[in-house]
């Protein structure tokens, strides 16, 4: 059996709560490849997998879907009726129907969902919610959901799990706020280098037409010169009660 990712993880958080549940799950198996969907790739190097292989599919939440791009990359993807693992984070607010829907894309193509996750990692907008995230804690609960997941496996048991959300999903949030250059800016390309969705020009403007509002811009600018001005504060204000206590990680498995 080996162990693949498919992840979709413009700020880093879902890629780190990933590999946190794959340290668990691993134990003495094979780690295999790791589809990164933010990549504009033509083509994705997908795995070869076998019917015993498992996926770790890890993808952000945004207003409580799964972004669509990271969708209809996945949806590229051929499961050949090999083990799933889908994995939702979200920024401490909520995860809604992102997990069903991970759940429903991962069947389409093909995979058998055996165990679903949603985990907490920094908000990727509001950064001080879920500060930190996941932290040492949150990698020890995630490391001991592999090893529950390893178990499941290791007992035979490929039961699909009751995985909460609603059909259909609640409709999607509306496109912003868009990332700007400041003054620092030096204009060295970096933002549009890495922008998932190709959505930056010349002088780091934001074609608001293709942007996801995904804040990968922001994470890797390496002067800090990116931000949403004015609307960091608005959006601040307006999470403040969903995200005053922390949310715990959970993991649906039966």
């Amino acid at each position: 059996m080996k162990i693949h990712q498919i992840i979709f993880s413009p700020t880093g958080g879902t890629e780190r709560v990933c590999q946190y549940l794959v340290d668990g799950i691993a134990l003495d198996e094979e780690i295999g490849t790791t589809v990164d969907l933010c990549s504009r790739a033509e083509a994705y190097e997908i795995p070869n997998l076998a019917a015993d292989d498992i996926t770790v599919i890890g993808m952000p939440v945004y207003a409580g879907r799964i972004p669509p791009p990271a969708k209809e990359r996945l949806l590229k993807m051929r499961g050949n009726k090999s083990l799933c693992v889908v994995v939702g984070v979200y920024g401490n607010r909520a995860y809604d129907d992102a997990l069903i829907e991970m759940g429903d894309v991962a069947k389409e193509c093909g995979f058998r969902v055996i165990a679903g996750v949603a985990a907490v990692a920094e908000h990727s907008i509001v950064r001080a919610y879920g500060e930190g995230r996941p932290d040492l804690l949150d990698r020890a609960v995630l490391r001991e959901y592999g090893e529950m997941i390893a178990y499941k496996i290791g007992t035979l048991d490929f039961t699909v799990p009751a995985i909460p959300g609603n059909r259909p999903y609640r409709e999607p949030s509306k496109p912003g706020p868009f990332p700007i250059a400041g003054g620092e800016c030096t204009a060295c390309g970096k933002c549009a280098e890495e922008c998932p969705m190709g959505a930056i020009g010349d002088g780091g403007k934001v074609d608001e037409l293709k942007c996801i509002s995904c804040m990968r811009c922001i994470a890797v600018c390496p002067k800090g010169a990116r931000s949403i001005g004015p609307a960091l504060n608005i959006i601040s204000e307006k999470l403040k009660a969903p995200c005053a206590t922390r949310k715990k990680n959970e993991i649906f498995l039966t």
